[in-house]
């Protein structure tokens, strides 16, 4: 911890640092300037823009803008990505974080959601963006699942070979997985949200080998006899094993599913028993996964039903997505300028700033991260890891 090096300081400097920092009135977090501050990394001090002397109308500065403050460029974001907005981010991000981009696409956003790493071939999977008129998917043709190694990442980013960039696979599920969007691992396998196509081919849930001949089976394709509107994202619970998964307009919303049938709602489905339940409902447009969704949180009990609905956390940069919880609590989210990262009650404390769009992301292991930014795709080495996979 910093704090152990200010213990560790003579007494004489500890009250020079400290008249330093009063004379020069700057931000807590800069003590990080006194310690190893990253090379990759910058401290973000929000008293810098707590009181502008221009606040711009909501026509020029809403919910889905990237707010660039006075002093700052996108170019001076980007140069340190790892942005400190407090302490705690330190023990996220580590002594020598790094984030590389590790392949492009010209228009066709191939690099979407659905990110999924694969232990035993240290593989990520992720699909194509279903609906995105640059990619022509949703009605005319299903999106597809791709596929990365992790060993070429990591060869990307310490230039030990001579690619600049990853191979990128298509994965030809059998039968296809049709217009996935969501994902997970189940028990070394993936599960896939297929958001169907037109009114005839429903949205499922889908169980593909992660192997060749990436065989699927269908998990759940209906609620009682009635289609789902656009399955989104899926995730597993470590504790009880339970499916849940968020239904929601986007289909509907890109033109290549009808109009909704049923409510925008979060569903749990039980293998055991087979059973398919409501556990939350009254959103707009319910995305992300884990227990935290669209700025909400709830506690889930044991019989696996949720309750003690709360606001955890509002975006400041576009909608979040692809939301995951480390091993010690922190949430994650893509938002519109990169992956932001909140501890346990809600706070702040930092971002990977990517400058685009982080549409999705995931935890690869021991410290290690896949960001999916639509036309590119990014590998982020950290201290962090996800929480472990059921």
């Amino acid at each position: 911890m910093h704090t152990v090096i200010w213990l560790t300081m003579p007494a004489a400097l500890v009250a020079l640092a400290v008249g330093i920092l009063i004379q020069l009135d700057l931000n807590p977090l800069s003590w990080g300037v006194l310690a190893d501050l990253p090379s990759a990394a910058q401290i973000i001090d929000q008293k810098a823009f707590n009181a502008l002397s221009i606040v711009p109308p909501p026509l020029h500065a809403n919910a889905l803008t990237v707010f660039l403050w006075p002093g700052v460029t996108q170019e001076s974001l980007t140069a340190r990505p790892f942005h400190i907005y407090d302490k705690e981010f330190y023990d996220i991000i580590g002594p020598n974080p790094s984030l590389t981009l590790i392949a492009t696409s010209e228009t066709d956003p191939i690099f979407h959601e659905a990110v999924v790493w694969y232990p035993p071939s240290d593989e990520v999977f992720f699909v194509q963006n279903a609906g995105a008129r640059a990619a022509g998917t949703g009605l005319a043709k299903s999106s597809i699942i791709q596929k990365i190694s992790l060993a070429e990442a990591e060869a990307v980013r310490t230039s030990s070979n001579q690619k600049d960039e990853v191979t990128v696979t298509v994965v030809p599920s059998n039968p296809q997985v049709i217009n996935p969007n969501g994902g997970t691992n189940y028990k070394n396998q993936v599960i896939f949200a297929g958001e169907g196509q037109g009114p005839d081919v429903p949205s499922a849930l889908y169980l593909m080998n992660p192997q060749e001949p990436y065989n699927t089976t269908v998990l759940l394709n209906n609620y009682f006899g009635r289609q789902f509107n656009s399955l989104n994202d899926v995730v597993v619970h470590s504790g009880n094993g339970d499916i849940y998964f968020t239904d929601t307009l986007y289909g509907f919303l890109q033109d290549f599913r009808p109009a909704p049938g049923l409510r925008n709602q979060v569903y749990r489905l039980s293998l055991a028993t087979g059973a398919v339940t409501v556990v939350a409902d009254d959103f707009t447009l319910p995305n992300g996964k884990s227990q935290f969704e669209d700025g909400y949180r709830f506690d889930v009990k044991k019989d696996g039903t949720w309750e003690n609905r709360k606001t955890f956390a509002y975006v400041a940069a576009g909608i979040p997505d692809g939301i995951h919880c480390d091993s010690k609590g922190n949430v994650y989210a893509g938002c519109a300028d990169g992956v932001h990262v909140w501890n346990p009650s809600g706070k702040l404390i930092g971002k990977i700033y990517t400058g685009t769009k982080a549409a999705n992301f995931q935890f690869a292991g021991q410290g290690r991260m896949i960001i999916t930014g639509q036309t590119k795709l990014f590998y982020v080495t950290l201290a962090a890891s996800g929480a472990a996979l059921t």
